[in-house]
Parts: structure tokens; C-alpha cells; sequence
């Protein structure tokens, strides 16, 4: 018996490496992570690049598309049998049906594989016939992403970082009260400690809804399985001098530690270490409107979540083994169509501004790095209109709230993105001289005709930068 399944464990090996091979160099796979923080629009993304991959009639800039390299496209199950498929099909009937409306938001990793049919260029193209490239997206929920910042860290140096980041935050004051009441080097209270908990939790939720970015640990907000356990059951604490092995403090670290190792870690090296391709997207639109102490949570926690990533170009016999290393990493962000066209440019330059640290890295590492501002769903259109006598470029789409008609404009950008990061880096408590609006907009009503995707806003650059350079 042993001995049998010593045999069919080998057998197994030898397939998947061969199953391995034959993908690498037969129907390689791109494998594109699609990342991002809460309201980013992550789900949005995947379903509108996967129906204009599919009927490319809105991407002219994927030279692929343009060119008709790409002769067909088609949905497959994807290779991961125990990850979720990606519910598209349900996600493009909510956002293009009589009554569009905005998908359920991420809550869990999940799959799509798309297959291409390309045709390539070229003589040798011409000679070898058509081929086949996989395009497998993980989507990830954006609330676990930044609990890989806690792989490096200690229960002590995350303890004493973010009580020193959460202290004068007004959504933090219920939970500080509770602290305030506990006593770190006394003897662990499981009541006690759970209360502790949940006021932290209810902070975590309060920041979010607050517009704050970093938000650990992530599965305090979704804790799917793990709701009620001990590994979610812990809060940042003051160090005592000397802990006891009984202490509310060991406790706490125990629980810190279980929740690295057996929550981050798996998740990380299953999902996130696996992508080859990335994209980052970011409401810094949301951000601005938060006020400074926001939008620098976010740099803060962008330039933690990238820290994560192994930038650098892939060697083809690593590749061919598994070891994939991120190419391509594109900072994308969302939501342009809240802005007139005329200042899409100052918001890619703020989103690159603000990761100039964690661009820098990658690019130093030889992956290839972008900021683009986009819409992966156009929800408005623009218009100019006279205000107070004064012509501003605004746009005007259906209100999420109340379903009506509704111009915006949501303020100048500065050309200068050190006019918002110089203030959000010195902790500035508003923006002087400046105020940015922000309006929930519905989808828009679509008559999409044969061969067309939903409308968007470079997500044909988009996909070009990331996956047009595999498809030729």
C-alpha cells in the first residue's frame, strides 16, 4: 500500500512537470493578479477586461486586438480546483442589464482563465499557424493584500506601529477606552480578550468607511472560516516590561503569530507569489477627497503591499519550473471617469508620485513599471459648463443614491503632485486653499452593439502594457 501510493505520488509529479513543460512551451500561461484596496473597483476590472478581450471592438490600443492577431477568444475552466471561478457571466449581466448596477465586491481569491487564439507575426508566425495563450486572472480580496506587510514584523513592532498611527483618529476612541481598561501583563481573560477584539475590529471598520487604507489585519474585516477564532481574536498592545507566559500579552503574540503563519503565509505562497504580471488599483480619487491623513495611508500602505512583490525579469527555466518572478506591474488609478479628460494626466503623475519608492525598486529589479489613470466601466459622459462665470470641464452621469441625472465637478488637480503629497506626508489635518468632490455614480445604461465590450477609459493601454507584448 505504501509503496503503491509512494508510485502514484511519483507518477503524479512526473505529469504535473510535464503538464508544466508542455504549457511553458507549448500554450503558455499568463498569470495576471489583479490587486487593490476596498473600492478600488477590482471585480469591475476583471469583468470588463474579459468581455473586450472577447469582442475587441473598444480596443484599439491592444495591437493584438487592432491587428487581428487575436482570432478568438473563449472561457475555460480554470487549472485551480480548489480556488473559486471568478462568477463573470452574473458580474457582466449586473453591470450591462436593463437596470445596471455595481457587482458585489471581492470577498474571496477567485479564477477565470481565458484562452486567446493567436495568430502570430511574422514569417515564423506564418509557419507555425496559430497558437494558444492562457490568461488565468486571480482576483484577490484588497482587505487580505495588506497583511503581507505582516510577514516581517513581529507582534511587538506591528503593536507598537499602529497604536502609534491609529492615536488622535477619532474612529479609534472606543477602542483606545477599551485598551486603556486592559492590563497587557495580566493574566489572559478570554471575555476580556474578546471584547478587545471587537472593538478593534469595529475601529478597522470605522477607518475603512473613514477612507483610511490600512486596515490590519485584513481578515478582522473578512473572516470568512476563521470568524470566532483564536487566530482572529488579538489587538495591538502596549509592551509590558516583563510579560508573563499567562499574560493577556503572550496570548495576544501567540494568536499574532498563528495568524502570520497560518493564515499570510499560505496565502501568499499559494496565490500572490505565483502572479508573473500585476496590476495595482487605487481610488486616489476616494483618497483626495478623505483629506491628506488618508491619501497618505494609502502611499503608506501601497509601499508596503509592493514590498511583497519579487520584481525582475523572469528566466526562462525558472519560468519553466514555476519560479515566476512579477514582469509587469501596472499602478492603475480608477474611477477617471469622475474627471474631465483634461486632467487624467495630473492623476496618473499623483499615482506615480505617490509609489516612486516602490516603482524605483521594481524598475531597478528589471520588471517594467506604468501608472495610467482608467475607467475599466464608463459611467458618465463630459460636458463644460458656465459656473459663476467661470468655464469648468465636469462630468455628468446617473447617481447611485437616487438614480437621477447629475453634472460634477469634482476640482482642479494640481499639475504638481507635491502640492497633495508635501501636506499628506507632514500630516496635515485638510488641504489649504483646495476642496475635491466625490459622487457615487451608477453604471451607466448600455446598448452595446455585436463585437463590442463596455465602454472604458485606457483599459485597452492597459492590457497592452500588461499582456500585449505575449501575444504577438
Amino acid at each position: 500500500m505504501v509503496l503503491g501510493r509512494l508510485v502514484d505520488g511519483i507518477a503524479g509529479a512526473v505529469e504535473g512537470v510535464a503538464q508544466g513543460v508542455s504549457e511553458a512551451l507549448f500554450e503558455p500561461v499568463i498569470r495576471l493578479g489583479v490587486t487593490g484596496l476596498a473600492r478600488s473597483g477590482k471585480t469591475v476590472f476583471i469583468t470588463s477586461l474579459v468581455a473586450n478581450l472577447m469582442d475587441r471592438g473598444r480596443m484599439p490600443q491592444l495591437l493584438a486586438a487592432r491587428d487581428g492577431a487575436i482570432l478568438a477568444a473563449w472561457l475555460q475552466p480554470q487549472p485551480d480546483d480548489t480556488v473559486p471561478r471568478f462568477d463573470f457571466e452574473s458580474h457582466l449581466a449586473a453591470l450591462t442589464g436593463p437596470e445596471p448596477r455595481w457587482p458585489e465586491s471581492t470577498r474571496r481569491v477567485s479564477e477565470l482563465r481565458l484562452s486567446l487564439r493567436i495568430q502570430p507575426s511574422g514569417m515564423l508566425g506564418a509557419l507555425g499557424g496559430p497558437r494558444t495563450v492562457h490568461l488565468d486572472i486571480v482576483d484577490y480580496p484588497g482587505e487580505w493584500l495588506l497583511d503581507l506587510a505582516l510577514l516581517d514584523r513581529d507582534y511587538a513592532a506591528w503593536s507598537a506601529e499602529v497604536l502609534e498611527r491609529i492615536r488622535g483618529r477619532a474612529e479609534a476612541e472606543g477602542f483606545l477606552a477599551a485598551l486603556a481598561g486592559a492590563d497587557p501583563a495580566g493574566a489572559l481573560s478570554e471575555p476580556g480578550a474578546k471584547a478587545l477584539a471587537a472593538a478593534f475590529t469595529g475601529y478597522l471598520s470605522a477607518a475603512r468607511a473613514a477612507g483610511y487604507s490600512d486596515c490590519t489585519p485584513g481578515r478582522f474585516l473578512l473572516p470568512g472560516d476563521l470568524e470566532g477564532s483564536p487566530a482572529l481574536t488579538f489587538a495591538p498592545l502596549p509592551k509590558p516590561e516583563r510579560p508573563g507566559r499567562g499574560s493577556l500579552w503572550r496570548a495576544f503574540e501567540r494568536r499574532y503569530d498563528a495568524y502570520r503563519h497560518e493564515v499570510v503565509r499560505p496565502f501568499f505562497r499559494e496565490h500572490f507569489a505565483r502572479i508573473d504580471r500585476q496590476v495595482v488599483l487605487m481610488d486616489v480619487l476616494g483618497a483626495i477627497h478623505a483629506g491628506p491623513r488618508a491619501m497618505e495611508d494609502m502611499r503608506r500602505a501601497m509601499a508596503e503591499i509592493l514590498a511583497a512583490f519579487r520584481p525582475g525579469r523572469n528566466a526562462w527555466l525558472a519560468s519553466l519550473l514555476g519560479g515566476r518572478r512579477v514582469e509587469r506591474i501596472l499602478f492603475a488609478a480608477t474611477k477617471a471617469d469622475h474627471l474631465h479628460h483634461s486632467q487624467h494626466g495630473a492623476l496618473a503623475a499623483i499615482v506615480a508620485a505617490m509609489l516612486r519608492e516602490a516603482k524605483d525598486r521594481a524598475d531597478f529589479a528589471g520588471a517594467r513599471t506604468a501608472a495610467m489613470a482608467i475607467a475599466a466601466l464608463r459611467a458618465t459622459v463630459e460636458e463644460t459648463a458656465e459656473v459663476g462665470g467661470e468655464r469648468l470641464d465636469m462630468v455628468r452621469g446617473r447617481l447611485l443614491s437616487t438614480g437621477k441625472e447629475a453634472a460634477m465637478y469634482a476640482g482642479e488637480l494640481p499639475e504638481d503632485p507635491a502640492m497633495l503629497l508635501s501636506p499628506a506626508r507632514s500630516g496635515a489635518g485638510e488641504w489649504l486653499g483646495r476642496d475635491y468632490a466625490v459622487m457615487a455614480f451608477a453604471p451607466a445604461r448600455l446598448t452595446l452593439r455585436p463585437g463590442e465590450g463596455p465602454p472604458h477609459i485606457r483599459l485597452d493601454r492597459a492590457a497592452e502594457f500588461l499582456i500585449g507584448d505575449r501575444l504577438r
